[in-house]
């Protein structure tokens, strides 16, 4: 194993509640309690079976009713650039939102099911991520927005995203070539979900908040719609916080019946959703100043 921790999910698994951790798990065997520390057990529903996560499940269902709320929202906003862009970031919030309700919701499952649903959740979390970035080039305008081209780069780059780390999540989850397999002896370490799951998300949405805060305050020359963005980049932080840092502790003080994935999942709808209001505000039409006007319609 060395002496680095890099690509390591032991520990991460052992702490919090993640979709990646249910790719790691024997099939017959359920995912609770076997790195250690708190199990995630919920509610009792009978049989054995635990419903682990029902806050999670709950505001899941909540991101997407909201998220397609913001949808249809966004389609009234027909001169608003980068308006199908910002659609299919919550289209693929929904597809995340979705897959929560299964992989870490904890609804009973067969391991094999869950696996699937897993896989997918961090695919999904890996393309949605890169989806942010590129509307953050929307309002450069290297593409005229809408387009098929635009369009077409969004959806052809996100499904290669999707389905390169889909694939290496199912073959992670059900080692069908054992290139990507991982043990206990090696703390569960997976260079390329690592990269995948846990880095290259937070390049995206880094360099998203530091795109869009050189357009705001450079191009458009104002300082309103910042408040939506460091809104949405606190609530994410606070999520992760939760999930990664705080949610043993709240597991360990309530015996198992929750822990900081419901937050988490709390956090990053409030997140999404700060998100829409900050795209929304920068694509009115009464800004004063007369520098936007290069960036088209929306952003006069």
């Amino acid at each position: 194993m060395g002496s680095t921790q890099f690509g390591n999910f032991n520990d991460f698994c052992r702490d919090s509640t993640l979709p990646v951790c249910n790719l790691f798990v024997p099939s017959n065997q359920p995912p609770n309690g076997i790195y250690g520390g708190c199990a995630l057990t919920g509610i009792d529903v009978g049989g054995d079976d635990y419903l682990a996560n029902l806050g999670s499940i709950l505001l899941a269902f909540i991101g997407i009713v909201a998220s397609g709320f913001l949808i249809w929202r966004s389609e009234r906003k027909q001169a608003a650039v980068g308006r199908r862009e910002i659609q299919i970031f919550l289209l693929g919030f929904i597809i995340i939102e979705i897959c929560e309700i299964f992989s870490v919701g904890g609804i009973p499952l067969r391991e094999d099911v869950r696996k699937g649903f897993s896989a997918v959740h961090v695919a999904a979390i890996a393309a949605t991520s890169w989806i942010l970035f590129l509307n953050a080039l929307v309002g450069f305008q290297f593409l005229d927005d809408g387009t098929p081209a635009s369009i077409g780069l969004f959806l052809v780059s996100g499904a290669i995203i999707f389905i390169g780390t889909g694939y290496i999540g199912l073959d992670t989850g059900f080692n069908w070539t054992g290139e990507f397999f991982t043990t206990p002896s090696s703390g569960y370490r997976n260079i390329a979900l690592y990269v995948l799951y846990q880095l290259f998300p937070l390049v995206c949405l880094f360099v998203f908040f530091l795109l869009e805060t050189y357009l705001v305050l450079r191009v458009l020359g104002e300082f309103r719609p910042m408040l939506y963005l460091i809104g949405a980049t606190v609530l994410f932080a606070i999520g992760q916080v939760f999930n990664y840092v705080i949610s043993v502790h709240i597991c360990n003080a309530t015996d198992g019946k929750i822990n900081g994935a419901l937050f988490q999942t709390l956090f990053t709808d409030l997140a999404v959703v700060a998100v829409w209001f900050f795209w929304s505000s920068i694509t009115e039409d009464d800004w004063p100043s007369p520098i936007a006007q290069p960036l088209g319609p929306g952003y006069n």
